[in-house]
């Protein structure tokens, strides 16, 4: 272990995924961890909805008026007049190892205002995408996480040593599910009980559990990040995967999941949307957002008032023929009313 890490930031923790808000959603996913190694501190809720009071402040408060505006999450005051929240929205970036300016312009745009908003930004400490990925949270002064593939202690790439440090400095922390001291082989030979390429492959169900929504700035035709994007959807996760030019060996892979259903991420709002949802309106303006141009049309977007739906749980609610419904289907999406987030499903554009 590199000097970089003081004793009190090299210090091995280990915990169970329920043990912890932050990984406890790794509890669901299949092949569950059964214990977490870590350096630094599990993320904490972020948000700027956040309200950190004295507990003499608190006295002055209307309990109920913050219940209702989500600032107490039901978990009520703190010791401290801390107002609790939650686990923080989390956002997965990776992709290839050897990105053009292109991807790393967006993985870099994405994770800075992600970071900025309050998300914490989740990615694999590699060369490329997941690098920049962590380091524009870091500028953001946000929270990011790095799991690795290695047991933990042993950061890899041994260049990004300095960048685990960093993370783990500045609030966020290095995990990993393999403990120290293990030996992990190139090869399959006796006594060898992890191989490097298949740790690497298994971290990602990892990234993908820990992330609300991930994202592949840009990825080749067989990139491992891909399998972190199979890894999302299986685990139910939204995925996002960047256009970009055909003829381009590194956007083959984010094309390909697009063609699969991959909704395509073209801007931060695309994340920051999803993560989080802009306020209510008012009745009124909520009425009349659910108002189409023919009774079809505001069936569907009725249909669609209280978030993400399938198009077979959306054609049911609104009884519609397959026909009626297919073409009004399509002509809100034109009109830019609801957005198509693929394996078909959609969403209601606020």
């Amino acid at each position: 272990m590199s000097t970089l890490f003081s004793q009190k930031l090299s210090k091995n923790n280990e915990i169970r995924p329920q043990e912890a808000d932050f990984t406890e959603v790794l509890s669901t996913i299949p092949l569950t961890p059964k214990m977490l190694y870590f350096y630094g501190k599990m993320p904490e809720n972020r948000s700027k909805n956040v309200v950190k009071l004295t507990t003499k402040r608190t006295e002055n408060l209307d309990k109920n008026k913050l219940e209702k505006d989500g600032n107490l999450a039901g978990n009520g005051f703190g010791k401290l007049g801390s107002l609790a929240v939650g686990r923080p929205k989390t956002v997965a970036i990776v992709g290839t190892r050897k990105p053009t300016a292109y991807g790393a312009k967006i993985a870099h745009d994405l994770a800075y205002a992600a970071a900025k908003r309050g998300a914490v930004v989740v990615s694999g400490l590699a060369y490329g995408i997941d690098s920049i990925a962590h380091r524009g949270a870091l500028e953001a002064r946000g929270v990011t996480v790095a799991v690795l593939g290695t047991p933990i202690d042993q950061i890899y790439p041994r260049a990004h040593m300095e960048l685990a440090g960093e993370i783990v400095r500045t609030g966020g922390c290095v995990m990993s599910e393999v403990p120290a001291g293990t030996q992990v082989g190139d090869e399959y030979l006796p006594g060898v009980k992890y191989y490097m390429k298949s740790c690497f492959l298994q971290r990602n169900r990892l990234i993908a559990g820990l992330a609300d929504v991930v994202v592949i700035p840009e990825a080749a035709e067989r990139s491992g990040s891909l399998n972190t994007a199979a890894h999302a959807l299986e685990q139910g996760r939204e995925v996002l995967a960047a256009p970009g030019d055909i003829m381009r060996p590194m956007s083959a892979g984010c094309n390909r999941l697009i063609c699969q259903g991959a909704m395509p991420y073209l801007e931060p709002a695309d994340v920051l949307d999803l993560l989080f949802p802009p306020e209510k309106r008012s009745k009124k303006a909520q009425q009349l957002k659910l108002m189409g141009d023919t009774p079809a049309e505001t069936a569907i977007l009725v249909a669609l008032r209280d978030g993400l739906e399938e198009g077979e749980a959306i054609r049911a609610k609104t009884q519609l023929l397959a026909t009626e419904f297919s073409r009004n289907l399509t002509m809100l999406e034109i009109k830019g009313r609801i957005r198509a987030l693929g394996m078909n499903r959609w969403l209601l554009v606020r």
